[in-house]
């Protein structure tokens, strides 16, 4: 794959917010927090004026939603492309995405939990590296936000080769690959399309309210696919927050791993919780033990 990684994030740079899921509460304080925010740091803003559109749960209708992330990908005077939140929504627009303006407009695309549809499918489709990370809402929009979260974005963006480390290791041994994954109800909402890396890949995942059955059905559907078995080379799991029993958790970590017979290990802060990492999807990664290398490099 010809992976296109977006040019980094520097100071005066424009910030694009978007909404391509769940609706936005039209409250205003998230959004004038990170716009205040980002002004305080030397960044300028661009605000879709769809933001608060709504269509049931929806941000709005699909084909609006479509034509501002043409359009935020088509402006040049945006550099990133932040999103406003999760909830549900990205699934329905990746047959309408016209993956070549993507493709021909690389900028940074920052989003996690249901926006991992849409950094899979512009990985797979238009070859962008895209960030799993903070958001508006949970996030940069909140006045206590995490210093944290915010640090490691930046060095995200603006960094090539740096590390991110687990908790516990699961199972032993050294892995090399495409960073790959993301919220895991996501990444298998897309069963059914060719959304897998064709070449050697270290999966990443996490979840929130989820309990210990349905994560391990999440899993083995993947499991299910040869293309996902065959190519998966490690396995580095987030924070699956409020499920229902951690030793049942553990217990299904390391079935996975030695069924697999691949490297993995636990406690990546890679998490719907406020203290979060973020993580290029499609960079080259190893891991081992409990460092994630990351190389951005292409």
């Amino acid at each position: 794959m010809n992976i296109i990684k977006p040019p980094a994030l520097n100071q005066g740079d424009t910030i694009g917010i978007l909404a391509p899921s769940g609706a936005v509460d039209e409250d205003t304080t998230p959004i004038m927090a990170a716009i205040d925010y980002f002004s305080k740091l030397g960044f300028k803003t661009l605000v879709s004026n769809d933001l608060y559109l709504k269509k049931r749960y929806l941000a709005g209708d699909d084909l609006i939603k479509v034509k501002n992330i043409h359009a935020f990908f088509e402006n040049p005077k945006i550099n990133a492309i932040i999103c406003m939140r999760g909830g549900y929504g990205a699934i329905r627009l990746i047959d309408k995405i016209d993956y070549s303006i993507i493709r021909n407009n690389p900028k940074i695309f920052c989003g996690y939990s249901d926006i991992t549809a849409l950094n899979l499918m512009f990985l797979k489709r238009a070859g962008l590296m895209t960030y799993s990370g903070p958001m508006i809402m949970s996030d940069f929009g909140l006045v206590d936000r995490s210093e944290y979260t915010m640090n490691e974005f930046f060095k995200a963006v603006t960094e090539d080769k740096y590390s991110i480390f687990g908790e516990t290791v699961i199972k032993q041994g050294e892995a090399e690959g495409l960073l790959w994954g993301g919220n895991l109800a996501t990444v298998t909402s897309l069963c059914g399309i060719d959304f897998i890396p064709d070449e050697p890949f270290i999966f990443i995942a996490e979840d929130i309210c989820e309990p210990v059955y349905k994560i391990d059905r999440m899993l083995r559907q993947l499991m299910n696919i040869e293309k996902f078995r065959q190519n998966v080379k490690g396995l580095c799991f987030g924070y699956f927050a409020d499920t229902d029993n951690r030793d049942w958790l553990l217990e299904l970590f390391k079935e996975t791993s030695e069924e697999l017979n691949i490297p993995c290990t636990r406690g990546f802060k890679i998490t719907h919780t406020s203290c979060k990492t973020t993580v290029p999807i499609g960079a080259k990664a190893k891991l081992n033990g409990l460092e994630l290398f990351i190389n951005k490099s292409i």
